[in-house]
């Protein structure tokens, strides 16, 4: 099996260095891929209305919609910035979209795969504005927002969201290595995150077998992403030829 993993992209612009990267680095060679997982914040922000995208994703929702095609299998776990997304790609496109947490069986690897912004449980600010964010009274009353008004929303809520998510990168990386040594002790081989921005892979012995936590990175900075291949995973750093 081979797959990829990738985070924290913050799509916004298709003018974006950072975004015409990942349509280069999307086009997987025949044969190359069997999985692509985006844990969270793929997009600055998201929302649809009636299958209506908001246009600057087009470009890209066409290059995963083509993987697909292909029999490359899309995932997503939400993040932070986009949520709701299973009414567009899982209902339209039958791509899968977990919510927070998803449970995998990478050959004979149990891996835990999550955007990453819930492991933190001090943080109940936080936690407090992205149950707000997802609840079903916001989710109806964005469907009745005007686009350019949903920006702004969008806008502020990252701000709020930076503000109220006061740990530094390291600290955070360390919250998260920490709850991954907990997830190792209940026999998972694996837990990839995202949402730390800090592009990190750390291999722990427990009872003589092989963990790995990995922080993906993220992508709009560090083109970073995580490759996985007959049991063994690797951080790597796209750098297309010029």
């Amino acid at each position: 099996m081979k797959a990829v993993f990738l985070s924290d992209a913050h799509l916004r612009s298709k003018d974006s260095d950072s975004y015409r990267r990942l349509l280069s680095f999307l086009d997987f060679p025949e044969g190359a891929l069997d999985d692509l997982f985006i844990l969270g914040d793929f997009f600055d922000f998201w929302f649809c209305r009636n299958s209506n995208i908001y246009p600057e994703f087009v470009a890209i929702i066409e290059k995963l919609v083509s993987l697909k095609k292909r029999g490359i299998r899309v995932h997503f776990c939400e993040g932070n910035h986009d949520f709701f997304l299973g009414d567009y790609f899982s209902k339209i496109h039958d791509m899968s979209v977990y919510t927070e947490w998803a449970d995998l069986a990478l050959d004979d690897s149990r891996v835990l795969i999550s955007h990453g912004d819930t492991v933190d449980r001090t943080n109940k600010k936080y936690l407090f504005l992205r149950k707000l964010l997802r609840s079903r009274l916001f989710y109806t009353l964005q469907r009745g927002i005007p686009p350019w008004i949903l920006w702004k929303i969008a806008r502020l809520s990252s701000t709020v969201s930076k503000e109220f998510s006061t740990d530094k990168a390291d600290v955070l990386a360390k919250k998260m290595e920490a709850f991954s040594l907990k997830k190792f002790q209940e026999n998972y081989d694996a837990v990839i995150l995202g949402h730390c921005h800090t592009p990190l892979l750390k291999e722990h012995v427990l009872d003589g077998h092989r963990k790995t936590f990995v922080s993906l990175g993220e992508w709009r900075v560090h083109s970073s992403y995580l490759y996985y291949e007959d049991g063994r995973f690797t951080l790597s750093f796209y750098n297309p030829s010029p």
